[in-house]
Order: C-alpha cells, then sequence, then structure tokens
C-alpha cells in the first residue's frame, strides 16, 4: 500500500501533522522536540491492488467492481535495528493493517489498525507510534492500537509468511512467480521512495497467496494480489533534514 508518490507525502508533511503518532495520541501536531532516533526495518506487505499496487502512481486505488475503488493492507514489521533515544528497538515486531480508501489525493486516508507484539514494553510500543508518524504522514479518519502476537515472520527469496495471533487476527503468504529465461531471479523494483523513508533496498516482489485482517467490524480477505518486502532505513537526521530543506 503506498500514498501518491511525493505530492501527498510532500503535501502532508508540509502541513505538520504528525500521521500515526499524533491521531494515537489525539493530537494535531508533531512534538515540540524529539530525541534522537533510527529505525531499519523490514516489511512483508500485501494489499488489494494488482500487481504492482496502482497507489504508487495514481491519486486513487485500483477499482474492485465498476466504481469500488479502495487499497486494503497488511504490513508486518521486524525492525532489523533501530533505536528512540535510549530506548532498543532492535527485533521489535509490530503489524499496521488498513484500507486507504477510495481517493488519497489530499494526503487523507480511511482507516488503520496498529497491532503491537505482547511482548513490547510501554516505552517501545510509544516509541514506533512516534516514528511511524514520520513514515507515513498522513491524516487517517479512524485510527486505533491493539495488541496481539506475531507468531511467525519469516521470508526468503523465494517466499514470505507473516501471521498475526496464528492468523487467527492476520496473515499474509507471498510467493515468488516462477523463474524463467527473462526473469530468473527475484524482480525487485529500485529507484522508488517507499512512503516517508528516504532509503530502501528495493522492492522486491511476490504475488500474495494470501492477504487476511480477520478482526473488528471491517476483515477482508484477498488472494493473488499485490505483495512485496523491503527494507527501510529512516532517522531523525533525516526529518531534520526535510524540514531544513522546506
Amino acid at each position: 500500500m503506498r500514498a501518491r508518490g511525493a505530492r501527498s507525502l510532500v503535501l502532508v508533511a508540509a502541513s505538520g501533522i504528525a500521521g500515526l503518532a499524533a491521531l494515537a495520541a489525539g493530537e494535531t501536531g508533531s512534538k515540540p522536540s524529539e530525541p534522537d532516533w533510527h529505525m531499519n526495518a523490514t516489511i512483508i506487505e500485501a494489499c488489494s491492488c494488482p500487481m504492482f499496487c496502482t497507489c504508487y502512481f495514481n491519486p486513487e486505488p485500483a477499482a474492485h467492481g465498476e466504481h469500488d475503488h479502495f487499497c486494503r493492507f497488511n504490513n508486518a514489521f521486524k525492525v532489523n535495528k533501530g533505536h528512540y533515544g535510549t530506548v532498543k528497538l532492535d527485533g521489535a515486531k509490530f503489524w499496521v493493517a488498513g484500507d486507504l480508501g477510495a481517493e488519497f489525493d489530499d494526503g487523507e486516508m480511511d482507516w488503520a489498525v496498529l497491532t503491537f507484539d505482547k511482548s513490547l514494553t510501554k516505552e517501545q510500543r510509544d516509541a514506533i507510534g512516534a516514528i511511524l508518524g514520520h513514515l507515513y504522514p498522513v491524516r487517517w479518519k479512524s485510527f486505533r492500537t491493539a495488541e496481539g502476537v506475531v507468531d511467525t515472520w519469516k521470508f526468503d527469496a523465494d517466499k514470505a509468511v507473516a501471521t498475526l495471533d496464528g492468523g487467527r487476527t492476520a496473515e499474509v503468504r507471498l510467493a515468488r512467480q516462477a523463474a524463467s529465461a527473462s526473469a530468473p531471479g527475484p524482480t525487485v523494483i529500485q529507484n522508488l521512495k517507499y512512503w516517508g523513508a528516504p532509503r530502501n533496498d528495493g522492492f522486491v516482489l511476490m504475488p500474495n497467496e494470501i492477504e487476511a485482517y480477520r478482526a473488528g467490524d471491517r476483515p477482508f480477505e484477498f488472494e493473488g494480489t499485490n505483495g512485496f518486502t523491503i527494507t527501510f532505513d529512516i532517522g531523525s537526521k533525516d526529518v531534520a533534514q526535510a524540514k531544513a530543506g522546506r
């Protein structure tokens, strides 16, 4: 899932909205100051759009039927290395599921649920929420947090699997398409920005066998649609430089 390229990101960031963290706290702006922070994490990601997610190049998601546009997504995170001040985030796992809605050219998305793995402390949860506000600098019509267990999270060059509460709450399974003479290895999209992160190692494309969110009053399930893994890198110095540039 992805809001429209640079235009939406610049529009929302310029308005001073802190995104996920702000909505979770009921705020409308960034905190006065933040500690030094950094996150390098990998996401196993899937959404309802066809391969590859059209949201990266359009102001609205793909159509499902004649008029119904939406991008319903599951993003399963594992932090490779990270900190927020003195709070260590290495190995932390969490999950973001939701729907970007019918259109998002104004930087407002439909809904999202941020689920923390039960192993995370309050300090780690607060840190993750603050950082995600910079990674996804958008407004949500509805946003809430939850707690669960990210009990499966693994990937290699051919497949990726993530489950939340054993798949009872959410599940993502990706599988690389069979190799051919024209594409003997994984297909990787380079030089495409991932939301607010200034660096990533490329979108490693793997269509999903299933991507499902089964909790709450807005469950969904899709098969054979968009999927990829990606490792991104972002830190407080990047945010400071971006603000200075504006």
